[in-house]
This record gives C-alpha cells, sequence and structure tokens, in this order.
C-alpha cells in the first residue's frame, strides 16, 4: 500500500515501494563482491546490519553458515524479515547495530550495506566499535557504503553534496571519501584488507536492468510513471546523483579484527 508521505519518506522506501530491490548504492555487483570477499563459509557465524529488505541476506544464506543474525532497528523491516527468514539457526533482532545485545567476541563475519552513511561520524564509529567488539579474533567485518571522491576533495563541495543529498534523500546523508572509510574502520582497531569501488548509477537505466533484470525493471518503469508524487521524488534525486556524478562513488571496504 503506497503512503501519502512521499515527500518526507526516506528515499530508499521510496524504491522499494516502487518494487525496487537492490537498494545499494554499488548495486548488486559490489554487494555480491563484498559478500565474495567476505568469503562466508559453513562454520560460520554471521551478522548482518540492517538486512532491509532482504536482498544480501539471500545471497549470504546460499552459503549455508552455521547461523545467521539480522540486526534491524525499524520494526516493520523486521517483522517482514522474520517471515521471510525464518529456519534453524536463523533470527532476526530488532535492536540498533551501536547496540546488539550479542556477546563480545562470538561472531565470524559482520557486514552492513549503505547504512553507516546515514550516520553522523559519532554514530558511525559507535557502529564501527560494536562490529569489532562482537567478532572473534581475526573475524571480517565488510560495509558497503556511498562514497566522495578525489579523497582530497573540497570541504565546500563535501558540505554542497551532503545538503543536497539530505534534502532529496530526506536522510541526513554523510558519504566519506575511501580514506575516511578507511581510517574509520582502523581507528576502531580493524586493519583494511580489500577495498572495491562502483560508480553510483543506482538509477540509470543499464543499472537498474543489471540490478533487478529485464522484467522486474518494466514492472518499476510503470510503477514510477503511474506514481506522480514518487515520480517526482525519484527524479530529483537521480539529477543530484547525475550532478554529482564525478564525486560521488559506491565503496565496500573488508576490515580484519587483529
Amino acid at each position: 500500500m503506497l503512503s501519502h508521505h512521499t515527500n518526507t519518506e526516506q528515499g530508499h522506501w521510496v524504491l522499494a515501494k516502487m518494487g525496487k530491490r537492490v537498494l545499494r548504492p554499488g548495486g548488486r555487483d559490489l554487494t555480491e563482491k563484498l559478500i565474495g570477499d567476505l568469503d562466508i563459509k559453513k562454520t560460520d557465524d554471521v551478522v548482518e546490519f540492517a538486512p532491509g529488505l532482504g536482498f544480501t541476506a539471500a545471497l549470504t544464506l546460499e552459503r549455508s553458515p552455521r547461523s545467521y543474525t539480522g540486526i534491524e532497528l525499524d520494526e516493520t523491516a523486521a517483522g517482514n524479515l522474520k517471515k521471510t527468514l525464518s529456519g534453524k539457526a536463523r533470527r532476526i533482532i530488532n535492536t540498533s547495530a551501536a547496540e546488539t545485545t550479542l556477546d563480545a567476541d562470538s561472531v565470524d563475519k559482520v557486514y552492513g550495506e549503505a547504512m553507516l552513511t546515514m550516520q553522523a561520524d559519532h554514530r558511525k564509529s559507535e557502529i564501527i566499535a560494536e562490529a569489532f567488539r562482537i567478532l572473534k579474533k581475526g573475524g571480517l567485518y565488510g560495509i558497503h557504503e556511498l562514497g566522495l571522491a578525489p579523497d582530497s576533495i573540497s570541504t565546500e563541495t563535501k558540505a554542497d553534496i551532503q545538503r543536497e543529498l539530505a534534502q532529496t534523500i530526506k536522510v541526513n546523508a554523510r558519504p566519506l571519501t575511501e580514506k575516511e572509510w578507511s581510517d574509520l574502520l582502523e581507528k576502531e582497531g580493524f586493519s583494511v584488507v580489500k577495498v572495491e569501488k562502483n560508480p553510483m548509477s543506482l538509477l540509470e537505466p543499464g543499472r537498474v536492468i543489471k540490478d533487478e533484470g529485464l522484467l522486474r525493471a518494466l514492472g518499476i518503469v510503470f510503477n514510477i510513471a503511474t506514481h506522480p508524487k514518487e515520480r517526482k521524488r525519484i527524479l530529483t534525486m537521480r539529477g543530484v546523483f547525475r550532478k554529482y556524478k564525478d564525486h560521488l562513488n559506491a565503496v565496500a571496504i573488508v576490515a580484519k579484527k587483529n
């Protein structure tokens, strides 16, 4: 059911209502690389921060880890995930990624996508610190976030991008450069082992077809065409992404707890 709050609703939920399943900045391709780089094994206990619609959870569960725990703050999303991801050694906890309630040194792999970007910098650090706390020594933490380029981007441009993203996505998005993301991870005790990047082309036709498949992409186009308020929001978002395409990208980083 479509809500009447399209103008205030967060951008990713507007896209989800239109049928979009892949909502990560680097698309399906970067998500698959991240999961590949995490090398999830059958003996692993895996935690996902903010699984959202459960797209990446499905990729993880294909690898049959020993256990899967999703930490989802959004109550509706958590409720939906509990229905779709039920099964042995699978659970969803409706809580914040900064306070997972999990034991220290208890899991092998942790990852989260497109969720740190939405946090203030001090909150980013709290979530990264929590990932560090729950991981066993030698465990891996993967992130897939919105990036800024180049590393030497001016403070003014950065502020402009953050402001326009906040206005259009209705989330106080605070993307960082690859170096800043790496520094945040290292500050909490991690060492970076792998960095992957992709263009930020979430709403470009080619990427939508690649991410969703042709039939689903056509359905999304139809939904957008027949919902004028949502269409306006989505076109505005795409306009901002295009305006700053030289400065926006998607970054996936895998880091290790030493």
